[in-house]
């Protein structure tokens, strides 16, 4: 009878024993596969949203990130910026954003959902160069009318804080403000504008 009680608690031990590294290789199995289901980091940049965390930036500072390949500013505008938008607006070749790529709700003076925060594509929209922020500090080198904004080194063209192109410009166009959504007052979605807003 001992032996037999013996051959059973092995049995017993062999069987729990058995689970467990069972049940351990069978999650070791499903980590993969369900990481596999979160979009990678590739096909975030090909058009999957990003979430960006805006909640230490500083007002002038720019931030920018990857979507869809291509770099998106974020400018935590300071109020002399948002004042300067209405200084230049006669300057401007399309003041309403009438012909410019951007959604229903950045069709607007600001450009923006919120008038502190301005999401746009840096490219220029003349030849897909990249843009550079000039504060308006720098009036020596872009004269003395210049209120801050950006300026493409390229050909010469010269944008708002909203992103707004100046008359005589070669790049004929707005820079694109690409749809996106607040979650948070410290979080920024961009690639999608459907959903429950902060």
């Amino acid at each position: 009878m001992n032996d037999k009680a013996g051959v059973d608690r092995r049995r017993r031990r062999l069987v729990v024993a058995t689970s467990v590294v069972g049940g351990v290789a069978g999650v070791g199995a499903a980590l993969p596969f369900v990481a596999s289901m979160w979009p990678s980091e590739r096909a975030r940049a090909a058009g999957a949203p990003v979430e960006v965390d805006i909640s230490k930036m500083e007002p002038g500072e720019l931030k920018i990130v990857e979507w869809r390949g291509r770099p998106v500013w974020i400018v935590r505008r300071t109020q002399e910026m948002i004042e300067s938008l209405k200084v230049v607006r006669e300057r401007l070749t399309d003041p309403e954003s009438r012909a410019s790529d951007q959604p229903e709700y950045a069709r607007n003076e600001l450009r923006a959902r919120k008038p502190e925060f301005m999401v746009m594509e840096g490219v220029c929209t003349h030849l897909g160069c990249s843009p550079q922020m000039k504060t308006a500090e720098a009036k020596a080198e872009m004269g003395p009318d210049w209120v801050g904004g950006f300026y493409c080194p390229c050909h010469g063209s010269k944008f708002d804080y909203a992103g707004r192109v100046y008359k005589g410009a070669p790049a004929p166009l707005n820079l694109p403000v690409p749809p996106h959504l607040y979650l948070s007052d410290s979080l920024l979605l961009i690639g999608e504008d459907r959903g429950k807003e902060a």
